[in-house]
C-alpha cells in the first residue's frame, strides 16, 4: 500500500473537517470519568435532571454606576441566572442527554466561534425524584466563566445524591464581562442570595425542590474568583488593608471586612463545607485576607491548588489561606508542576485551534480529564463525610503526604494495575486509597485539625 503525502492545503481541509464533525457530535459527558479514575469519580446511583431558573436579589449596591461626585451609588435588582442539577425520574423513551451552550472566553475570530458546546449527561426539566431529601451544594465559577464551566462536577454531585445550583455571576460571565470590582463586591453575596433564595423556593409546595432540598446542609464550591467569594461566605472577612477594600469606592466593601457587625451576621449555620479550587486573593500584592479574616473560617474546608499555580499564586496565596484557616479542619489537595486551571471542565473541540482559547481550558502538563476524575473522586469523599455523616470516606484523606511515597506490595505483574487500594496492605504499605496500583502520582495531600 502506497501513502500519499498531504499538502499544507489538504491537510488543513482535513483538520477543519475533523474540528467541524467533533463539533457536530459532542464526546461523552465530562461527568463520566474515564476508566482510570480513582474509586469515589464514577456517576452515583441517581439519574440526574437539569432545570435552569433566575432569581433576583433586590436593591443591590450598583457599584458600576458610582458617582465620584457625590460618594454615593444607585442601587438595582441584581439578576442571576441558575443551573440546577438534581436527582430525577426518566420516563421510559427518554434518556439523560443535553447539549449545553456557552459562549467562548476569548473573542471569536477565524479560527474561535463564538460560542460552544458541551455534552452533557441529564435530562432537561425531568421530575424529581419523590420521597428523599439531598444536600445543597452551590458552586461559583471564575472570572470570567459560566455556570456550566464545571459541568463535570456538577452533573456528577447531582448523580451521588445532591442538589447541585451553578450560578452565572452577573458581569463576570463570558460573553458579558463587566468592570472588576462588580465581582469583587458581588460575589459572596451572590453565593449567599443564591442559599437563600433557594431555601425559600424549597418551602412553596408548588415548587420542584419541594421535598427535594435538605436545606440545613448547604456547601459551597469555588473555583478561582468562585472561591475568594466562597472563602467569605466560609467565614473569613475581608481585611481591610487589602485589595479588594482599595478598590472599591464609597465604603461599599466595609460591611465584608473582618470585625464588620454586618459581615458576622452573614453567618449561615446551615453552610456545614467549602471546598475552594484555586481561590483568588490572597497572594501578595493583594493580600485579601489577614490571620483574623482566615481564623474565621469554622466549618471544614478543602482546598485544591496546582503548585505552580501562577494566578493565585500558592505558596504565598493559597497554601498560606490554607494554613491560615486555623478554627477548620481542612485538608488540601495540590497537583505538582500543575497552574491554575485545575477547576474547570476539559477544552471543548471549538478551542482547539487557538491557543489562548485552548489555554483558558487546559493544563500545561496534567491532561485535563485526570484532574477532573481526582477533584470528583476527592470532593465526593468531602461532601460525603461534612454532608452526609459518612465517616468511611475520612480515610481517602488519611494518606501519605506524597503520592509518589506511597508503597504497594508487588502484585506480581501488570495485569492487576486495575486493583484499587484499600490504602494499607497486610504488610502495612500505605498507598493512596482508591487509586490504581501505581497510579497515584504527582498529588500531595495536608491534613491540619481545627484548633481548638
Amino acid at each position: 500500500m502506497r501513502f500519499r503525502r498531504l499538502g499544507f492545503t489538504s491537510a488543513l481541509v482535513l483538520l477543519l473537517s475533523s474540528v467541524a464533525a467533533a463539533q457536530e457530535s459532542p464526546s461523552t459527558a465530562f461527568s463520566v470519568p474515564s476508566i482510570d479514575a480513582p474509586e469515589l469519580a464514577p456517576r452515583g446511583p441517581w439519574h440526574v435532571g437539569v432545570r435552569t431558573i433566575d432569581i433576583v436579589n433586590p436593591a443591590q449596591v450598583d457599584i458600576l454606576n458610582f458617582d465620584k461626585a457625590t460618594g454615593k451609588t444607585p442601587l438595582y435588582d441584581r439578576p442571576l441566572k441558575i443551573e440546577i442539577w438534581y436527582p430525577a425520574v426518566i420516563p421510559p423513551g427518554r434518556s439523560e442527554s443535553v447539549v449545553y451552550e456557552a459562549a467562548m472566553p476569548v473573542a471569536p475570530g477565524p479560527n474561535v466561534p463564538a460560542a460552544f458546546k458541551i455534552p452533557g449527561k441529564a435530562l432537561r426539566d425531568a421530575a424529581p425524584v419523590k420521597g428523599e431529601r439531598f444536600p445543597l451544594v452551590v458552586v461559583s465559577h471564575g472570572y470570567p466563566g459560566s455556570r456550566l464551566f464545571l459541568t463535570y462536577l456538577t452533573e456528577n454531585l447531582a448523580s451521588k445524591g445532591y442538589v447541585v445550583a451553578a450560578i452565572d455571576h452577573t458581569d463576570s460571565v463570558w460573553g458579558a464581562v463587566k468592570l472588576f470590582t462588580s465581582t469583587l463586591l458581588n460575589r459572596s453575596n451572590d453565593q449567599l442570595f443564591t442559599i437563600e433564595a433557594l431555601t425559600k423556593q424549597s418551602r412553596d409546595s408548588g415548587d420542584f425542590l419541594n421535598g427535594l432540598l435538605d436545606a440545613s446542609q448547604v456547601a459551597i464550591v469555588g473555583y478561582s474568583m468562585g472561591g475568594y467569594g466562597a472563602l467569605a461566605t466560609a467565614g473569613a472577612g475581608y481585611s481591610k488593608q487589602g485589595g479588594s477594600a482599595k478598590l472599591i469606592p464609597g465604603g461599599y466593601f466595609d460591611a465584608w471586612t473582618e470585625g464588620n457587625p454586618q459581615f458576622e451576621g452573614r453567618r449561615r449555620e446551615n453552610i456545614k463545607a467549602m471546598v475552594a479550587i484555586a481561590p483568588w486573593g490572597n497572594q501578595p500584592p493583594v493580600n485579601n485576607w489577614d490571620a483574623e479574616g482566615l481564623a474565621g473560617i469554622h466549618i471544614p474546608s478543602l482546598f485544591i491548588d496546582g503548585d505552580q499555580d501562577d494566578v493565585s499564586g500558592y505558596e504565598q496565596g493559597v497554601k498560606k489561606a490554607f494554613e491560615g484557616a486555623v478554627h477548620s479542619d481542612r485538608a488540601m489537595l495540590v497537583y505538582e508542576n500543575a497552574r491554575h486551571n485545575v477547576g474547570g471542565n476539559p477544552a471543548p473541540p471549538e478551542s482547539m485551534a487557538d491557543f489562548a482559547a485552548r489555554a483558558f481550558f487546559e493544563e500545561p502538563v496534567w491532561r485535563k480529564d485526570r484532574i477532573a476524575a481526582i477533584n470528583q473522586h476527592f470532593i465526593t469523599a468531602f461532601l460525603d463525610l461534612y454532608l452526609k455523616g459518612d465517616e468511611s470516606r475520612r480515610a481517602y484523606f488519611d494518606v501519605p503526604t506524597r503520592s509518589n511515597d506511597g508503597k504497594w506490595t508487588p502484585a506480581g505483574g501488570q495485569g492487576k494495575t486495575a486493583e484499587v487500594s484499600a490504602g494499607v496492605d497486610a504488610q502495612g504499605n500505605r498507598y493512596w486509597k482508591g487509586f490504581q496500583r501505581r497510579w497515584a502520582v504527582g498529588l500531595e495531600m495536608y491534613r491540619l485539625p481545627a484548633a481548638r
